[in-house]
């Protein structure tokens, strides 16, 4: 969102595909009914864009959508005369456990990782999280690619006795 504010469009663009996701499970969490919680993730879109320099970015982002979220959700329970079942006051609803989790695995693996050598955590790195082919990562680490198998091979099973060491 401050990338935004300072006239970053890309980032802007992909903050409201990130929204989207978030506020259309929220609705849904809700509504029940697909299409009111499309008409009020388009709402919150819209309230969001229409009220941005409101957000103040000394304080959290999360905070101020659920806030408009919030807010939209209870004008809509007012228009159709409806009561909610679930509270409305817990922000860890619209922005859950999912991030939440990805981003503590993803902690846990750079700790991991942070115990190999560094020529182990990068052949790792390459081969398994980002996806090069043994092939990809021999060339570009000037290795063999029996040596790049054998790396990742061994810093994983590292790994593993560590980990079992740790439990």
């Amino acid at each position: 969102m401050v990338r935004s504010l300072a006239g970053d469009g890309a980032a802007y663009a992909g903050l409201l595909r990130k929204l989207q996701t978030h506020l259309r499970a929220y609705y849904l969490r809700r509504l029940g009914r697909a299409a009111d919680a499309e008409d009020l993730l388009q709402e919150t879109l819209i309230a969001m864009h229409s009220r941005r320099a409101t957000y103040d970015p000394s304080r959290p982002f999360t905070a101020w959508v659920h806030a408009i979220a919030r807010y939209k959700l209870i004008d809509h329970f007012r228009r159709t005369k409806r009561r909610a079942e679930d509270p409305l006051d817990d922000p860890d609803i619209l922005f859950g456990s999912e991030e939440a989790n990805a981003a503590e695995a993803h902690l846990d693996v750079e700790r991991l990782l942070h115990r190999l050598p560094a020529k182990t955590q990068k052949l790792i790195r390459d081969v398994r999280i980002d996806g090069l082919s043994t092939a990809e990562a021999a060339a570009k680490h000037g290795l063999s690619e029996s040596a790049v198998k054998v790396g990742v091979h061994r810093g994983l099973k590292t790994l593993a006795g560590q980990v079992g060491d740790d439990t």
